[in-house]
């Protein structure tokens, strides 16, 4: 057993969990917070949305002992919340509800939704809820119901509701270019909402993110330049094939019960005056249909004084066929962020001499496997250039 501290809808509290205990197991079993739901058990659904340090997740895929200090709010949260409030109205008014199972977790993701954008189209809101699965309604009355918070609710009275602390640092949803950051900026993304230029290009989304690492700007570069040694740490990636700048390799993954092997092409380019450098291509993944294609560009900031280094991140991704359902909202975020931290660490890792050769057969990256790691900002960029 272990001890942990967190809390849960305002109210902190210390509890002994099994370190197999997922969040939804203890806010169902211990707090006795049924409003949670599980459905698929795998992270796909979306039935078990809980807000994690603000940020909607998945509560069945996240353990209880990761979470020490966290701040997390369920559907029983909401008591005294406007938005929510607004959006449980409109659900009412638009017949958003039928068997009500995948409900809770569906108004926690249309709170983030309204909470981020001053005013969305159909075609960004059944995007932004593709991550929650739903048996019954066919979206319409959902999608409707969405729409008239955007339209009668003032966007001041519900923009950036959703952004709290994580570790002491601001933490937001980003569907944005390079943000300005500071010294102080350790891995926080700042929240705005997409451009109408993203907007427009259907299916496709950006994601922004950054990460520290304790080296100089310069040894950094140097290692982000190596693309077969940076290659090696990235979960679940094998770089098969460098010629100059053109590179062909393979990223194994899976999604609970969904498994994948991307095999594709991408070409890099780097600028050394300014520090900054872009991976673009694209892939495809035979068993399962899927399709993927994107760009990630990187800048490296320096800051402390130039001991450390900021790496900012930002990508433009398309995802088609099966996997297309995880490129978007909820899911990726909570997938990415455990990517990043798991990068990060290999790449402090080997920026000290502390890693070992890896084996030259790509390794299978499970979402939930990453669980453990420190919980940071996207990462969705150097995966998708990887299993382009």
């Amino acid at each position: 057993m272990r001890e942990i501290t967190i809390t849960v809808n305002g109210q902190k509290l210390a509890a002994e969990v099994e370190p197999r205990t997922s969040l939804g197991d203890f806010l169902r079993g211990h707090q006795d917070l049924t409003g949670t739901h599980f459905g698929c058990e795998h992270g796909v659904c979306g039935a078990c949305t809980v807000l994690i340090n603000g940020v909607p997740a998945r509560s069945c895929i996240a353990f209880a002992v990761a979470l020490e200090d966290a701040d997390i709010r369920t559907i029983e949260g909401f008591e005294d919340d406007p938005v929510m409030a607004a959006v449980r109205d409109a659900f009412h008014r638009d017949h958003a509800v039928q068997c009500g199972f995948c409900t809770s977790g569906m108004l926690i993701t249309a709170r983030d939704i309204v909470s981020r954008f001053a005013e969305a189209d159909e075609n960004r809101i059944r995007s932004e809820l593709a991550g929650n699965l739903c048996r019954c309604t066919g979206y319409m009355g959902i999608v409707n119901a969405i729409q008239r918070v955007l339209r009668e609710v003032p966007a001041s009275a519900r923009l950036g509701k959703m952004a709290t602390r994580t570790n002491g640092a601001e933490r937001r949803t980003a569907f944005q270019p390079f943000a300005a950051k500071s010294q102080a900026h350790d891995a926080a993304a700042t929240a705005r909402a997409g451009t109408k230029e993203e907007l427009n290009r259907q299916g496709w989304y950006r994601l922004t993110d950054s990460f520290v690492v304790d080296k100089p700007r310069a040894e950094v570069w140097r290692f982000l330049s190596d693309l077969p040694r940076m290659a090696a740490c990235m979960p679940g990636a094998h770089l098969s094939e460098s010629k100059g700048r053109s590179l062909k390799g393979e990223m194994r993954v899976a999604f609970g019960p969904i498994r994948a092997g991307f095999a594709g092409t991408a070409t890099s380019k780097l600028d050394d005056k300014t520090f900054t450098g872009m991976l673009e291509g694209g892939g495809s993944d035979t068993k399962s249909g899927s399709r993927a294609k994107g760009q990630v560009s990187y800048r490296l900031v320096e800051i402390d004084g130039g001991v450390r280094t900021c790496v900012e991140l930002a990508l433009d991704y398309h995802l088609q066929g099966t996997l297309a359902q995880f490129g978007r909202s909820g899911l990726v975020k909570d997938f990415a962020s455990r990517l990043i931290a798991e990068f990060s660490r290999n790449l402090a890792d080997e920026l000290a001499g502390r890693r070992r050769g890896t084996a030259s057969a790509p390794r299978e990256l499970h979402a939930t496997g990453l669980i453990w790691s420190v919980l940071w900002s996207r990462f969705k960029g150097l995966f998708v250039s990887k299993s382009s």
